[in-house]
Formats: structure tokens, sequence, C-alpha cells
């Protein structure tokens, strides 16, 4: 696998659309390749911003999450939000490198990931290419931050190791590798996490992946999803006195 990261010029409120900047700077994609874009510069060309001045930060992740903790739960006074099935700091809200705004999630990064997709085809005249959109997370118990899928499009998420037989004839029973996050970890890795200013990375020589000409289904985003009830760390998340956002009725 081959992962190449994209230098451009500081993405700001205001200065480029999304569609502006892939044609600046994509200037080549191949068949059965995939373009990582982070989440922030999606938010940021579709004017998903907020000024720091003259807001509230702490309503704003209020109205952004479908579930959050109180800040007071942690010593570091961030709130520990669940948002659009994912568990996440502040409900994605971001101040870096945002030059004085707070940077949300995209309204519907998966719209975002197939219009790209679509967008990608007919400029180069492709018929499987791959789109994944991508932020920073943190792992219970573990220092540091990796990639993860915010969205993608036109590949498989998940590869399914059920029923299949390990090294020794042993079946599996629950294994699903996750392969929007395992390349969301290896291209957030390259693009980094401060001053790069490399949002975007091409990820090429992936034979492992399955590539389809189309949109996920419905059916297959729900797939991905897991009810806190049925999650293997359902019984630490009920627990937990959550609070009910504004994202979420």
């Amino acid at each position: 696998m081959k992962v190449h990261a994209i230098k451009t010029e500081k993405i700001t409120p205001g200065l480029i659309s999304l569609f502006e900047l892939l044609d600046k700077y994509i200037t080549e994609f191949s068949e059965k390749s995939i373009l990582a874009i982070t989440s922030k510069v999606i938010s940021i060309c579709e004017d998903r911003v907020v000024p720091v001045k003259d807001s509230d930060k702490d309503e704003l992740v209020k109205k952004e999450a479908d579930l959050y903790l109180p800040k007071e739960e942690n010593k570091y006074g961030v709130y520990l939000t669940i948002k659009d099935s994912q568990l996440v700091a502040t409900a994605g809200i971001d101040e870096s490198n945002g030059v004085g705004y707070y940077i949300l999630w995209p309204a519907n990064p998966q719209k975002s990931a197939n219009q790209i997709r679509e967008y990608l085809t007919k400029r180069f005249n492709l018929k499987k290419t791959g789109v994944l959109i991508t932020d920073s997370k943190t792992t219970p118990l573990r220092w540091g931050t990796s990639g993860v899928a915010v969205a993608h499009s036109g590949f498989r998420a998940l590869k399914n190791y059920i029923g299949t037989e390990d090294l020794f004839g042993r079946k599996l029973k629950m294994t699903k590798a996750s392969v929007i996050d395992g390349l969301a970890a290896a291209a957030v890795f390259e693009m980094g996490e401060g001053s790069e200013q490399t949002p975007l990375a091409v990820i090429s020589d992936i034979p492992q992946v399955e590539f389809v000409d189309r949109n996920p289904t419905e059916e297959e985003l729900k797939e991905l999803e897991i009810s806190i009830e049925d999650d293997l760390y359902g019984s630490i998340l009920k627990r937990a006195p959550w609070k009910r956002g504004k994202n979420k009725t």
C-alpha cells in the first residue's frame, strides 16, 4: 500500500470551495485508488465554521452531540460525546488550524464523500475509485491519536471473516476487519496532525480493498453501526451519566 500526502495552501474559511480545491491539487488519479481528505477541510470549504468570538463552545458541543458527558466528568475539562454512532471528543468540534473559528463536523459527510467520488470518476473517466473522509480519535487506555473514518464511498467498508477458518482450521465467529478505519489511520498518520499542511492523500496499490462502482447503500452504512445494547463495551457505556444533545431528539 502506498500513501501519498498532498501539500496545499492554507485552507481558511471563504478562501476556496471544495471542488475548486480538488481541481487545483488533484491533477491525476488512477483506477482503484482512494482519495483521503480530512473532515476539517470539508467543513471549512462547506462553511461549517463558527467564529470563536461571541460563541459558547459548551453550547455548540451540546447542540452538535447526540449524547454527551459533562466536561466535569474528567480532569481535562473535555466533553466526551457520541455523534453519528462514534465516540468522539467535543462532538468533533475543533479549534486547531481554525484561525479564530470553531470547525464543526461536516453537515452530511456521507453526501460529501458520495459527491467527491462522483466528481473523481467523471473528471478522470474512472469506473472504480474511492473516497475516505477522515478525522482523529483517541483510544481508551492509550495515549495518542489515530485516524478514523467519518465517511467513505466506492469500496467495501468491512472485510468479513465470519465463517472463514484461521491458520489451524478454527472457524472465526466475530471478526470483521474495518477497512475504512485501517486506511484512515494510515492516511492521517501520513497527512499529519499539526502544521504539515497536507489535508489530502492518495492511497494506491491496495489490492486487498474491494472496490465497487457506486456509493454505499443505506443497508451497508447501517452495518457499520453497533447499538450500545449490542456493543462489547455496552456495560460501561450504559452506566455513564449521558445527557441528550440537541443533534438527536
